[in-house]
């Protein structure tokens, strides 16, 4: 099948039953919101897509890293893994990878179920001391933490319990989740994906790291609501979609009402029957199946519950509405040429760039060159220079050069007031702004969403 026959088709919003007003009304609370920034945006109806759009200088053959949301990823590839053989969910992990040294009896009883339903038995997230354990192979780390609760039990987010998942699918596979997915998954989506963090180098990560578009994201979210299908062919094992997206483990305690109503395998249930996928500032990708329906944004923000708020505030009104063609056109042309706004007050999710330490570490302003065009900022992270060329008007694109042949794909621009000069830098592979400020020979850095783990561009850069 050619890859053209792949794409999703799409629709007006009135030809799908929705009222485009409630669409055009969920975009106006979010960029009334001070702590909201869209990069993104999929909707889909019956399997068409009603409304889609991207906020410059994000466009749509960028790949977004994911964060959490590649643990959907994670999922996908344990249900190829079982449905070939190669894995039963009552494995134990200790049996799949052995452990160098002695366990606990919880750590020995833990069950690949377990690791995918978030109940290994403990407590807080194991990923820090893990790695704290063993730098060189975090689920040799992992495998020495003893459970506080037997498996089972509590549900406890993990990071930990996904990377091991993962290191396990690969170690049966012999490949990496990439490679295991592209012919199983990504192949017959028509998605060539993005590169995929790895700790140790071969081993993907599983629990974050992952790179795609937003319309490879739509087609996932369409594959999962169908069942499994996808352009008429059955993709996932059969019956898969539906068990890793049930109810495993309760979680009644998490604070946010749509991260309490459970959890499946790698796969959280929300209000109003939907189920989603989700990572880190607002990476989406969620299930309406009582509407038939998927919604898809990247973006971010540090409040991921607002989306959601938003959302059944909005978009599920407008379902089943009375649309009109006036609403489809002002919808339509609301979508077109938007930009993300970087003059928010004082926005939630910043976070100031600390000075570099005695040792040399860290990221600091090198010096700024005015040009016929525009401006050259230059910056050091880590003892390595970074040159990000800057333009008067609009968005330039540039692609750094990071050390060990890695690069981060960057937009800037700048403007001039009475403080100084203000330069935006985005790594459009990520969800991430630095805003550098210079003022009368002073320079101030912040990261609009501070990247998770160790926050540096080398880290978010990619291998070229």
């Amino acid at each position: 099948m050619r890859d053209d026959d792949l794409a999703l088709p799409t629709a007006k919003p009135s030809e799908v039953g929705v009222d485009a007003a409630g669409v055009t009304a969920f975009l106006d609370t979010l960029a009334a919101a001070p702590d909201q920034e869209l990069h993104s945006l999929a909707l889909l109806r019956h399997g068409r897509v009603y409304a889609q759009g991207w906020w410059a200088p994000y466009t749509p053959d960028d790949k977004t890293l994911l964060y959490s949301l590649s643990k959907s990823f994670t999922s996908t590839a344990l249900g190829f893994a079982v449905a070939e053989g190669r894995l039963e969910l009552t494995d134990r992990l200790v049996d799949r990878i052995a452990p160098r040294g002695e366990v606990g009896p919880r750590t020995a009883a833990l069950t690949l179920r377990d690791l995918a339903a978030m109940a290994t038995g403990h407590h807080e997230d194991t990923l820090e001391r893990a790695y704290a354990a063993d730098p060189h192979d975090t689920v040799q780390g992992f495998l020495t933490l003893e459970p506080e609760s037997d498996p089972g039990s509590v549900f406890c987010y993990n990071n930990g319990a996904t990377h091991a998942l993962a290191a396990v699918v690969q170690e049966v596979s012999g490949e990496t989740l990439t490679d295991y997915l592209r012919p199983r998954l990504f192949e017959p989506l028509g998605v060539e994906p993005g590169t995929w963090d790895q700790h140790p180098a071969g081993r993907e990560i599983g629990f974050s790291g992952l790179h795609l578009t937003t319309e490879a994201l739509a087609r996932f979210g369409q594959l999962y609501l169908s069942g499994g299908t996808y352009a008429g062919r059955q993709v996932l094992p059969e019956g898969w979609a539906a068990l890793a997206t049930s109810l495993h483990t309760p979680n009644p305690a998490e604070p946010n009402p749509d991260w309490r109503q459970g959890y499946g395998f790698q796969f959280w249930r929300g209000r109003h029957g939907t189920v989603r996928g989700d990572g880190a500032y607002g990476q989406f990708v969620v299930l309406l199946p009582e509407q038939d329906a998927v919604l898809v944004t990247t973006g971010a923000t540090a409040n991921m519950q607002g989306v959601l708020d938003a959302a059944w505030a909005h978009l599920l009104p407008a379902f089943d509405a009375a649309g009109s063609a006036e609403a489809d056109a002002a919808l339509a042309d609301r979508l077109i040429d938007q930009t993300i706004r970087t003059d928010r007050p004082d926005p939630l999710g910043d976070v100031a760039v600390p000075p570099v330490g005695a040792d040399g570490r860290g990221l600091a302003v090198a010096g700024v060159d005015e040009t016929t065009d525009g401006w050259v900022l230059r910056l050091v992270e880590n003892g390595d220079e970074l040159v990000v060329p800057v333009a008067r008007d609009g968005w330039l694109r540039s692609d750094l050069t990071v050390r060990d042949g890695r690069g981060a794909l960057v937009a800037s621009r700048a403007e001039v007031d009475a403080d100084g000069l203000a330069v935006d830098v985005v790594l459009v592979e990520t969800p991430h702004r630095l805003r550098v400020r210079i003022t009368s020979g002073t320079s101030t850095l912040t990261w609009h969403t501070a990247p998770l783990g160790f926050p540096s561009i080398a880290q978010l850069a990619t291998p070229r």
